[in-house]
């Protein structure tokens, strides 16, 4: 009994830092001044060029 208390606490304790290094590699929306495009490349907006 005691092990699978050990065992459940560990697991507790590692699930939400399991699921914060898979939100961290997650892509969130940027959003840029009007006139502004984001760029992905160099993670910034940059001014748009329109043609």
């Amino acid at each position: 009994m005691k092990l699978k208390t050990v065992f459940a606490a560990l697991a507790l304790s590692v699930a939400p830092m399991m699921v914060s290094a898979a939100c961290s590699t997650s892509h969130q929306a940027m959003s840029c001044a009007d006139g502004m495009i984001w760029d992905s490349e160099t993670r910034s907006c940059t001014k748009q060029i329109s043609s």
